[in-house]
């Protein structure tokens, strides 16, 4: 009997927008939970996870879903710095996000090779990114920047500019954003519930990233 292959990574795009209607935003508290979770959120039609670089685990848990959940995208998100860009690199991570944007902060992640969602939360940040050649951008903190009727009134001076929203993004404002011509994607992390993940009940986690999926 010949041997089960090795699935081969799960491909990913120039564009993190086009990975899924909804990108989950994951802090990992235990490295243990983060490849049953994450294939918890795969097997509901969520193939990229945002894991942010917020807790000592973090990086752990890139390594380890890039290594037993090929078919995931995992990526890096609150990447703020050079050294966070490449520490997240050298993880495994396979796109990075981050909160807010500089020039330094901008240029390291051009160099590292992968794709990569800016923060922004004005007009004026939009523009300064498009200057540069970035077209997809995370529009952070969503809710408190405006919302929907922000990113929709953008929509007519800066067409060429697309977002991931995240930052008060729920099941149930997501489909106002999601509707908009601009908006590839939304970020948000209701999926992954506090006290499911304590529970490390992985079906829940699955069947709202089913739910999830279907916004769009």
């Amino acid at each position: 009997m010949s041997p089960t292959p090795t699935p081969s990574p799960a491909p990913v795009t120039d564009s993190v927008l086009e990975l899924a209607p909804v990108l989950p935003v994951v802090v990992v508290d235990d490295p243990a939970d983060a490849v049953p979770m994450a294939r918890a959120l795969v097997a509901g039609g969520l193939r990229a996870v945002e894991v942010t670089l917020r807790t000592a685990g973090a990086l752990e848990a890139i390594r380890a879903i890039g290594a037993e959940v090929p078919e995931a995208v995992v990526g890096a998100g609150t990447v703020v710095s050079p050294e966070t860009v490449d520490a997240a690199v050298t993880a495994g991570a396979r796109f990075l996000v981050s909160p807010a944007c500089t020039e330094t902060l901008l240029a390291s992640m051009r160099a590292s090779g992968v794709p990569f969602l800016p923060g922004v939360s004005t007009a004026s940040e939009v523009l300064a990114l498009l200057e540069r050649g970035v077209r997809e951008m995370k529009f952070f903190p969503a809710e408190a920047a405006g919302g929907a009727p922000y990113l929709k009134s953008l929509a007519g001076p800066l067409p060429q500019a697309r977002f991931c929203p995240t930052g008060g993004v729920s099941p149930a404002n997501a489909p106002a954003y999601l509707a908009l011509p601009n908006v590839g994607c939304v970020g948000g992390s209701w999926m992954l519930q506090a006290d499911a993940v304590a529970a490390k009940d992985w079906d829940r986690v699955e069947r709202l990233a089913r739910e999830a999926s279907g916004l769009r």
